[in-house]
């Protein structure tokens, strides 16, 4: 199962902005010092600029849109069509005893029309005195604008929760991505963009959820904080329980944990979750990211590949209405069936060397750089296929049969035993998924844990051994043929919403502390 491929530090530290507050000018903090002001105002008047709210009659503003044509109604108001809405102010336009303001709430915005006669003249005013950004409840009634506009023409408005700092700039938004992803708050509330991704993302990650669940997977909660971090060969952040008085790892996979439940009969389970990685930042990695893995019994690495393959067709279809997308200035179905090839084609294909009658000097002229004198001939060939095969594939493709030296618990290819039956899933240059047959047999995997042990006391002596000894145990109660992938969720709602980095589709990125 996943092994993620050796991250690399983002040349761009587009997380790296000064705060707002550094940038904002001296008439913001004038403005920040006259909205205290207001609302000590409102607390010496006897109203509360934070009321406690219980608001079960309100209508979501998209909904009142919906509900009525205005080419369907006269001009002016309309008494019997009554509703409650709540939101943010972002605009206002007075004239005379009227004026105009624009609420938002997540599914939509409005007009309200607040007139000095509908609210008397003291109501009028303070409705006016709002801010820009505070957050409002309105209850008005339908009211079509001369222009044909829908509206609503204000009966009631109350003041929910009184702002201190001013929005961003509606025309210029943020000064720069990396405060956009270090104050997200900010960006969803200037780009309506990001608050539609965000609504996106939930609904990949619920399609997957709804995929699995009608296949007769059950979800497992697998331990965050684990003994010894394994099914992966990814450095783990180190914590200390002080109970315990024992340190633990954040998880960086949940594969053996699903493996044990299959051990106990539940045959196709999986789990999605955070999992963490102490290692780079870039474009496609980050150190804590969400994850899901599933196993399915009685199956193998082809069955994942066609199950990865339905998966991914059928949830773009469901939460995009379509199956293409865009990567790389190319058009990609993901309904077409994907393309299939070992990873010995792939080298072959590409560089004219087949890796299988190579040793591992000759693979080092193909890289074509200095190789450490320590690597691998599996660590060799897995540099070749990451440098020069993965990120120049683009439409979707599953590669097969890689090294199996770094994947100590799949099983030994049938017919060339130093390879593995593993398989990656790639789109746009980008491992969305990484899936094997799991090796059942107790006694190999006893000898693969022992031979990577002396292999990582070799190489790093701060990184733990893998989980072995209770996963190895638990396995010779009889571990029935199994397969399983591993997906990372954020690529994939990176793909599918055709973005460049992980930062713009997770919610709250790591960035660099402020200096």
């Amino acid at each position: 199962m996943p092994v993620q491929d050796q991250q690399e530090e983002e040349g761009q530290d587009d997380g790296q902005a000064a705060q707002p507050g550094a940038e904002a000018t001296e008439n913001s903090a004038v403005e920040f010092d006259e909205r205290r002001a207001k609302m000590e105002r409102l607390r010496a008047e006897g109203i509360d600029p934070y009321p406690p709210v219980s608001m079960p009659d309100r209508t979501l503003i998209a909904a009142v849109l919906a509900a009525h044509d205005p080419a369907q109604l006269e001009a002016g108001e309309h008494p019997d069509l009554r509703y409650q809405i709540a939101g943010r102010l972002i605009s206002r336009r007075g004239h005379g005893k009227t004026a105009f303001l624009d609420v938002r709430d997540l599914s939509g915005s409005i007009q309200v029309v607040v007139r000095v006669d509908a609210l008397g003249q003291e109501t009028y005013d303070r409705v006016l005195g709002l801010d820009i950004g505070d957050i409002v409840g309105v209850v008005g009634c339908v009211y079509v604008t001369q222009r044909g506009q829908l509206a609503l023409a204000v009966l009631e408005c109350t003041l929910l929760t009184k702002t201190l700092r001013p929005p961003p700039d509606k025309h210029h938004g943020l000064g720069d991505t990396g405060t956009r992803y270090r104050y997200r708050e900010l960006d969803l509330i200037a780009n309506e963009e990001t608050r539609e991704l965000f609504v996106t993302r939930y609904k990949i990650v619920y399609a997957i959820r709804e995929w699995l669940n009608e296949r007769n997977f059950v979800e497992v909660e697998t331990p965050a904080l684990q003994s010894l971090a394994g099914g992966a060969g990814s450095r783990p952040f180190t914590t200390h329980h002080n109970a315990l008085n024992r340190d633990l790892y954040l998880r960086i996979s949940v594969e053996l944990f699903l493996n044990r439940c299959i051990v106990g009969g539940m045959e196709n389970v999986y789990d999605m979750g955070k999992v963490f990685r102490n290692e780079g930042i870039s474009h496609k990695h980050s150190p804590e990211f969400t994850i899901i893995e599933f196993m399915m019994a009685y199956a193998d690495y082809n069955d994942v590949a066609t199950a990865t393959e339905e998966m991914f067709r059928d949830v773009a279809q469901r939460v995009l209405g379509r199956t293409v997308i865009k990567r790389n200035g190319e058009d990609i179905d993901l309904a077409k069936p994907w393309r299939r090839m070992t990873m010995r084609e792939a080298i072959l294909e590409k560089t004219g060397v087949d890796f299988m009658e190579s040793t591992k000097d000759q693979l080092a002229v193909v890289l074509d750089e200095p190789v450490d004198p320590a690597a691998t001939w599996a660590e060799v060939v897995a540099d070749i296929y990451s440098k020069l095969i993965e990120p120049n594939i683009n439409q979707p493709t599953h590669v097969f049969d890689f090294p199996l030296e770094p994947f100590p618990i799949t099983k030994r290819h049938a017919v060339h035993p130093e390879l593995g039956e593993h398989f990656d899933a790639v789109i746009g240059g980008i491992e969305l998924v990484s899936g094997d047959t799991e090796l059942n047999d107790p006694v190999d995997q006893w000898q693969r844990f022992v031979d990577q042990r002396k292999r990582r006391l070799i190489d790093d002596e701060d990184v733990p051994h893998p989980n072995d000894e209770e996963y190895a145990r638990a396995i010779e109660y009889g571990y029935s043929p199994t397969a399983g992938g591993g997906m990372g969720v954020d690529r994939l709602i990176m793909i599918l919403t055709e973005r460049d980095t992980l930062r713009e589709v997770i919610p709250f990125p790591i960035v660099r502390d402020l200096r």
